[in-house]
C-alpha cells in the first residue's frame, strides 16, 4: 500500500505572510472544546491529545505560529480571540497584542513555554484591543490560571514569569522564526 499524504503540512506556511504586522496562526483546538487536538507533522494530521475533566474547556481557539520551534520543542503556541470558534486547521491572520511568558515542568526539569495572545483581523467583538494591558487585569488572571489548571492536569506545574506586549510578541516569532 503506497504511503498518500491527505494533507498538506501547514506547519510549514511563512509565519507572517505578506502582512508582516499579521501572524498566521493554524488552529489546532477550538474555543469550547474538551478535547485537546494537536498537529502531527510527521503524518500530516490532526489527533486528539486529550480530553479535558468535565467542567473545563479551552476558553478561546489555541493553535501555533507556524515554521516556528520554541523552547518546548514545539511551534510556538497561541491563544486567538475571535468572535466565534474556529476549527482544526484553520490557517487565521492575526494581531498579536501580547505574550503570557512562562515555565513548565517538575521540580527537577523547567523549560519555557510562552503563550503568545493575538486577535483575529476582522473580529468585530475584539477590535479595540491593542495590547494585553487592554483586557484588564481579571480577564489575564483568568487566563493564566487556565494554563496553570491545564499543565496540573498532566502533573506539571506551569509558572507565569511576566507579561509583555506585542512587541515583544514579535520579538518571540522572530527569534524562533526557522
Amino acid at each position: 500500500m503506497s504511503k498518500k499524504k491527505s494533507l498538506a503540512d501547514p506547519s510549514r506556511l511563512d509565519p507572517l505572510g505578506s502582512n508582516k504586522q499579521l501572524l498566521r496562526v493554524v488552529i489546532e483546538t477550538p474555543k469550547g472544546s474538551r478535547n485537546k487536538f494537536a498537529f502531527n507533522s510527521e503524518e500530516h494530521i490532526f489527533e486528539l491529545k486529550k480530553v479535558l475533566p468535565s467542567g473545563m474547556e479551552f476558553p478561546y481557539d489555541f493553535g501555533f505560529v507556524p515554521s516556528t520551534l520554541a523552547e518546548d520543542g514545539d511551534p510556538i503556541d497561541v491563544l486567538v480571540l475571535m468572535d466565534e470558534p474556529a476549527f482544526p486547521g484553520c490557517v487565521l491572520r492575526c494581531r498579536p497584542i501580547g505574550v503570557i511568558e512562562g515555565e513548565q515542568g517538575d521540580k527537577n526539569q523547567k523549560e519555557r513555554n510562552d503563550r503568545i495572545l493575538a486577535v483575529e483581523r476582522d473580529a468585530h467583538s475584539w477590535a479595540d484591543i491593542k495590547t494585553i494591558d487592554d483586557l484588564g487585569k481579571q480577564f489575564r488572571r483568568e487566563l493564566e490560571e487556565f494554563f496553570v489548571n491545564y499543565h496540573k492536569l498532566s502533573g506539571k506545574e506551569y509558572r507565569v514569569l511576566g507579561i509583555k506586549g506585542p512587541d515583544q510578541a514579535r520579538k518571540l516569532v522572530k527569534e524562533s522564526m526557522q
